[in-house]
C-alpha cells in the first residue's frame, strides 16, 4: 500500500473513532435529588441542582426571595416548579450561591 493511502486510512480511521466518541458521549447530564426524583435536564446540567433549608428561601409579596443573593422569582415566573419531595431544591448558574436562579422547586402550597 502506498505511503499516502495509508495515512489517508489512518486519518479517517482518526476522525471516525472521535466522532464516535463526541456521539456516545452526552454534554451535560441532569443528576438525582436527594429524596430520588430527577431534575429536569433544563435546570440542570449534572451540578447545578442542590436542596437548600427553608430559609434560604422566603416567600414575599412580589415572590419567592433567594436570601443569599436577594434575587426575587415572582410567583408567575415560569424557573418555578413544584418540588416532588416538598423540600426547596434551588439550581443557580454553574451550582453557585451567588449566581443567577436556572429554576426554583417549592413545596406544593397546603390548602
Amino acid at each position: 500500500m502506498r505511503p499516502e493511502n495509508l495515512r489517508l486510512r489512518r486519518y479517517i480511521l482518526a476522525l471516525s473513532t472521535l466522532a464516535l466518541i463526541s456521539l456516545s458521549t452526552p454534554l451535560a447530564l441532569s443528576h438525582d435529588a436527594p429524596k430520588g426524583w430527577t431534575y429536569p435536564f433544563a435546570c440542570c446540567s449534572g451540578y447545578d441542582c442542590r436542596e437548600v433549608p427553608k430559609q434560604a428561601i422566603s416567600e414575599r409579596p412580589q415572590g419567592y426571595v433567594i436570601e443569599g443573593t436577594g434575587e426575587v422569582v415572582t410567583y408567575q415566573d415560569a424557573r418555578i416548579h413544584e418540588s416532588p419531595d416538598g423540600q426547596y431544591h434551588w439550581c443557580s448558574v454553574a451550582g453557585a450561591n451567588d449566581s443567577k436562579t436556572i429554576c426554583l422547586f417549592v413545596p406544593p402550597k397546603s390548602y
